[in-house]
């Protein structure tokens, strides 16, 4: 079985959780299926095609530079069984490699455009081109993955047409050789990190989604001799930059020990981070699954997250972290995380078992063979259904 599985994020260049979740899933499935990556970049290795957006197309709208890596996509796939693509950025490539060469188009949603408003400040009119591509993908792929449960619900309560025979469950993963605690301190002393005193850690982008300015003004009034430690980088756009940086500096008036990690860390790195948090969080608006949730559990970590999306199906409440809801407006949901922090750090013996549980559950539940082998029967099972 020849696949193309088309990406925006690929190694060395991945920023979120998607480009994560694809890293991981190419690897295991190289030894399941004839496996061709297709992503976003300049060269080529073997089995990956890196494209870039036309030149031509420079200074214009991204979302316009998009579709001109996803036409050379298409260009590029003519030979392939089966095409599987993972966010907007590269879903039109996908459809159009379904409509031109008539094999069968597997879309993974790790998001959903009609979900994320806040997008319109980064794309402007771009955000309803990348609402049309998602869209029309979506609703012509042959097979839809949801990452979690709560992301199944998400799809077809954006988009009604869409058979629910169609859409299934597959969960992202975590290797756990790759993330599992690591005893060294040297990393936490380089970022300036005193490692005999407790610290909060949030690793991400600089997004509305993963609720950055919520946890900015959430921890003003935790323990005071707590350290908060933000590995935040790759900001939207320039607004959201400048909203980080005004709240970051009004923290650090007003509390001691808040240091800000601004570029994107190497994964040996962020795993020492881990490791040695005493309590790692999670204060997205909006989460599909949240991959960085299992990287924390499974470094021993226990974590502090909002009730969103698939975090309740990696995160268990009261054994594995807290959850705290964010139905209740802006103060609550802030209010809401600075006690379930206070609560997590007040109790050392406690987070010790939370972390403990976390570790076995990423390993036990969510590894990426397993993730591998489920999406190759997938791939079966539509080619079946396609006549191939």
């Amino acid at each position: 079985m020849r696949v193309g599985l088309l990406t925006r994020e690929f190694p060395p260049d991945v920023y979120g959780g998607a480009g994560v979740h694809v890293e991981f899933l190419a690897r295991e499935l190289a030894s399941l299926v004839d496996l061709e990556v297709h992503c976003w970049g300049e060269g080529r290795a073997p089995g990956v095609r890196r494209h870039r957006p036309w030149p031509v197309l420079d200074g214009a709208n991204d979302a316009l530079r998009t579709f001109s890596v996803d036409l050379a996509m298409t260009a590029a796939l003519e030979g392939r069984d089966l095409v599987h693509s993972h966010t907007w950025y590269a879903n039109l490539a996908g459809h159009l490699a379904k409509l031109l060469y008539g094999v069968p188009h597997v879309v993974t949603a790790h998001s959903l455009e009609p979900l994320r408003p806040w997008k319109a400040e980064q794309l402007g009119g771009g955000y309803a081109l990348s609402g049309w591509s998602e869209r029309t993908a979506v609703e012509a792929a042959d097979a839809v993955v949801a990452v979690s449960a709560a992301m199944r619900e998400d799809i077809l309560a954006c988009y009604p047409a869409l058979d629910p025979a169609r859409v299934h469950v597959v969960h992202n993963g975590i290797d756990t050789a790759l993330y599992r605690p690591d005893p060294g301190t040297d990393a936490v002393v380089r970022h300036g990190i005193d490692p005999s005193r407790p610290y909060v850690l949030f690793v991400g982008r600089i997004t509305r989604q993963k609720g950055v300015p919520h946890l900015l003004r959430a921890v003003r009034d935790i323990d005071p001799g707590v350290q908060v430690v933000l590995c935040a980088g790759a900001p939207d756009t320039p607004e959201i930059d400048r909203e980080f940086r005004e709240l970051y500096e009004e923290l650090s008036r007003v509390r001691a020990g808040v240091l800000w990690v601004p570029q994107m860390l190497p994964r040996p790195e962020v795993v020492q981070l881990l490791t040695h948090a005493s309590v790692f969080v999670c204060p997205s608006v909006y989460e599909p699954l949240g991959i960085v949730n299992l990287e924390a559990m499974a470094c021993g970590t226990p974590v502090v997250a909002s009730r969103v999306g698939g975090i309740p199906e990696v995160v268990d409440h009261g054994r594995t972290g807290l959850l705290v809801d964010v139905d209740g407006g802006d103060d609550a949901f802030e209010a809401g995380l600075a006690r379930a922090l206070d609560t997590v750090l007040g109790d050392p013996a406690a987070a010790r078992r939370m972390g403990e549980a976390g570790q076995r559950r990423a390993a036990g539940e969510f590894g990426w063979d397993a993730v591998a082998r489920r999406t190759a029967a997938l791939y079966e099972d539509v080619l079946k259904q396609h006549g191939g």
